[in-house]
């Protein structure tokens, strides 16, 4: 069996670790595993780390898509994804979670009417304003399998008449957790001696309905101000994107720590010994959950609905003011209860590769 991974940004990066990890463990000489990476984060702090982290071999093939509107960037996914995959004939090829490069991968596979599966598929924010909203409600209508990380999903994609298709694996994000936070812990560092456990908040914002509304963009890091100067220290790695939208609208730091954009263990590392957690990512929110740390996301609804529960996480969107009273509650938050599997979803997922070829 021969699949192919199509991946394009950090947190596919992660996901994508675990299936190559558990195409070793089967042991299956017959699973041949093949990695596309688009280029879509093409800076090396958000792409080729991952890859030494993790110890993965380069991927086989490398697009350099770049960086562009939309339009532009699926565009040159879809024509460069073409000619590879007509080319390996894979099995399956295989996407992960909701970016561009999950869009491409999954028009240009149908197109060419080879077997397509999706990870991390049934989430849904029903916010069709984010792009990732799209990108994965495409992604799985155009599947021929759905791997679903909790029942939420499934039950999701039952209302979309497609549960027919779909398969409860559990989440390969907490795989990962399982898999790295020992050795995140190990691998130490300057953010180690710097930031000791529950002395700060740790914070991320990138998503484009946040980072491209200037009005949005100022609300938050007003938020993270006033939380650095009367709560905690906030630590932000900052994503270039937001990097270059805040430049465009003056923003300067007062009291937010800012520091790099970071591997994955330095990552992991400050999620579990932050005091709380603020993010517009779906995928923090999770490893947030994963670690017990209470979770503040800035938008106005979640695809993890799960995490919403014990007030665990809190929705606050771009309110200052609501930003400031979660952060003075969170220490309120848990009980944290296992909702996302057993640590397995990647045995699971390629168990279900074969059963379905």
């Amino acid at each position: 069996m021969k699949i192919l991974s199509i991946v394009g940004a950090r947190p596919q990066f992660v996901k994508m670790a675990v299936i190559s990890r558990a195409v070793e463990s089967a042991g299956d000489s017959a699973i041949k595993h093949l990695v596309v990476h688009t280029g879509q984060h093409y800076d090396a702090q958000m792409s080729d780390i991952f890859f030494e982290d993790f110890g993965l071999r380069a991927p086989e093939y490398e697009l350099g898509v770049g960086s562009g509107s939309h339009g532009e960037q699926t565009g040159e996914m879809l024509k460069r994804l073409e000619p590879v995959l007509a080319e390996e004939r894979p099995d399956w090829v295989v996407l992960y979670g909701d970016t561009n490069s999950t869009l491409a991968g999954a028009v240009v596979a149908a197109k060419l009417g080879q077997r397509l599966a999706h990870v991390e598929a049934g989430l849904r924010s029903f916010n069709r304003r984010m792009p990732e909203e799209l990108n994965r409600i495409v992604a799985d209508h155009l599947s021929d399998l759905l791997l679903c990380p909790t029942p939420v999903a499934i039950e999701n994609l039952r209302k979309e008449g497609l549960c027919h298709r779909a398969v409860l694996t559990g989440d390969v994000m907490f795989d990962a957790a399982l898999l790295f936070r020992d050795r995140a812990e190990k691998h130490g560092g300057p953010l180690a001696e710097a930031w000791r456990r529950g002395a700060f908040a740790l914070a991320t914002v990138h998503r484009a309905e946040n980072t491209d509304d200037p009005d949005r963009l100022r609300s938050i890091f007003t938020g993270l101000e006033c939380i650095a100067e009367s709560v905690c220290p906030v630590v932000l790695p900052l994503h270039p994107r937001t990097r270059k939208c805040l430049s465009e609208i003056g923003w300067s730091p007062r009291a937010v720590h800012v520091i790099p954009p970071c591997s994955y263990l330095d990552m992991i590392l400050l999620e579990g010994r932050a005091r709380f957690i603020l993010t517009d990512s779906g995928g923090v929110q999770k490893e947030a959950y994963f670690v017990k740390v209470p979770c503040i996301t800035l938008r106005g609804e979640t695809e993890w609905s799960e995490t919403l529960e014990n007030n665990c996480n809190t929705l606050v969107g771009a309110d200052p003011e609501k930003m400031l009273h979660a952060a003075e509650k969170a220490g309120s938050a848990g009980p944290w209860i296992a909702v996302y599997g057993d640590g397995r979803a990647g045995l699971n997922i390629i168990a279900a590769l074969q059963s379905y070829v």
